[in-house]
């Protein structure tokens, strides 16, 4: 099994032609936002591993399943100190994100993914980790129940498929596309425009042959 990039899976969820675009076509541009994020994850991995009141902060640590098939680098993991005598200290991973909370599961997803991982390598079960947004400088805690689990998984799933067709969904002009940095690559408004003139052209035919008939 390939093993893909974790980071794949929230341009997955996104839009599944930018993923192809990206994963596939090996094609990319930067916009605001993602020179933005870049910054922010860069000042997250650069700063030095360190203790805190018993926590041990890990930055820009390398993750990977061997089952699941992805690997990554979380912004940072926290080693909290055990409750009982002798176990092992529990992780904790946290993602940092440059804008708001969102609706959608993107970054819970990452985050999960980012879980799953870190149980495979160590061989613990781990309940949460940690977003932070940097718009509002806040944590969101996250809980990784069944559902998100559940909603991982199929995210995996469906990237493994979609990269191993080797087939990039068609475009589709949707109000997200204007934050997408791909925007000028991808011409989601092309296909809409072709269209209109395709039909332009089938009106004036249809209307020649009537005038000729």
């Amino acid at each position: 099994m390939t093993s893909r990039p974790m980071s794949a899976l929230q341009h997955l969820l996104f839009c599944e032609r930018q993923c192809a675009l990206i994963h596939s076509e090996r094609l990319w541009a930067e916009n605001r936002l993602t020179a933005e994020g870049r910054v922010l994850h860069d000042k997250a991995h650069d700063g030095p591993d360190e203790t805190r009141d018993g926590i041990r902060i890990v930055r820009g640590l390398h993750l990977h399943s061997a089952t699941l098939g992805i690997h990554g680098v979380a912004d940072v993991v926290e080693f909290h100190r055990p409750t009982e005598p002798g176990a092992t200290s529990l992780p904790v991973p946290v993602e940092y994100k440059r804008g708001r909370p969102k609706r959608d599961d993107c970054d819970r997803v990452q985050l999960c993914a980012q879980a799953l991982c870190l149980e495979e390598m160590l061989g613990v079960e781990i309940s949460r980790g940690h977003l932070f947004y940097g718009r509002n400088r806040r944590r969101q805690t996250v809980e990784f129940d069944a559902g998100l689990r559940d909603t991982t998984l199929a995210a995996i799933r469906r990237l493994h498929e979609l990269l191993e067709s080797g087939e990039t969904p068609p475009a589709a002009r949707e109000p997200k596309c204007d934050a997408c940095s791909l925007l000028d690559l991808c011409l989601p408004g092309a296909l809409r425009f072709s269209s209109g003139v395709a039909a332009w052209n089938d009106r004036q035919f249809a209307s020649l042959m009537e005038t000729e008939g």
